[in-house]
C-alpha cells in the first residue's frame, strides 16, 4: 500500500505529523532513486567496456604482438576490477536497504535514519538462504539498545517543554575519537551530544 496523506489520515495521525512522514519518506525515496540511477550508469558501461577488451584480444591474436597482449591484460584487469566493484555496491546497497527496515521496525526516528546508518557498520549484515537477515531480532534489540534517544515514542502524550541532555563535561575533537569509546551507552551518548559531527 502506498504511503499517502489519504492513508496515513486514515490511521488517525495528524495533519502536522503527516507532513513530516510524507517529506522524510520523500526524501528517503529521492534517495535509493539517485542510488539506483547510478547504478544503472554504471551498468550501461558494461557492454561498452567488454567490446574493448573484445577488439583489443581481436588484435592480440591477429597480430601476435606483446605490445597488444600487455595493452589487453591491462585492460582486463581494469575491466575485471569495475565488475567486482559494481557488485560491491550492489552488495552494499541491498544490505542497506535491510539495515534501513531494522531502524525503521525498532521505531528510529525518520529524520534520523541517514545519520545512523552513516556510523553503522551495514556491512556486516548477513542474509539467510531464504535472503532474510540473519539474527534479525537480535540485531534490532542491539540497534534498540544501542539508538534508543533516537527512537520515536508511539503513544501521544501533550506539549512538553524540551530539556537539553546533560553534557558528559568531556569534549571530543574528531568522530573517529567517539567511535572508539567501547562502552555502547557512553558512545551513543557521545554521538548525541556531537551530533553536529555526524551530520545531523
Amino acid at each position: 500500500m502506498a504511503l499517502t496523506r489519504k492513508f496515513l489520515s486514515a490511521l488517525g495521525i495528524e495533519d502536522d505529523k503527516v507532513d513530516e512522514i510524507i517529506g522524510a519518506h520523500t526524501e528517503t525515496v529521492n534517495a535509493l532513486k539517485e542510488q539506483r540511477d547510478s547504478y544503472k550508469a554504471d551498468a550501461e558501461k558494461l557492454p561498452t567496456v567488454q567490446k574493448e577488451l573484445d577488439d583489443m584480444k581481436a588484435a592480440a591474436e591477429k597480430n601476435g604482438k606483446d605490445a597488444y597482449k600487455v595493452k589487453y591484460d591491462a585492460l582486463k584487469e581494469d575491466f575485471d576490477k569495475f565488475k567486482a566493484d559494481l557488485k560491491e555496491k550492489e552488495k552494499h546497497a541491498r544490505k542497506e536497504d535491510a539495515y534501513r527496515a531494522l531502524l525503521e521496525e525498532v521505531g528510529i526516528s525518520e529524520k534520523r535514519i541517514a545519520a545512523v546508518l552513516k556510523v553503522s557498520d551495514v556491512d556486516s549484515i548477513e542474509f539467510d538462504d531464504e535472503g532474510k537477515v540473519k539474527d534479525a531480532d537480535a540485531l534490532k534489540k542491539a540497534i534498540g539498545e544501542e539508538w534508543e534517544d533516537f527512537i520515536v515514542q508511539k503513544e501521544t502524550k501533550g506539549a512538553q517543554t524540551a530539556t537539553p541532555p546533560a553534557g558528559s563535561g568531556k569534549t571530543y575533537k574528531s568522530k573517529d575519537e567517539i567511535m572508539a569509546i567501547k562502552d555502547t551507552q557512553e558512545r551513543q551518548k557521545a554521538i548525541a551530544e556531537n551530533h553536529e559531527m555526524f551530520g545531523f
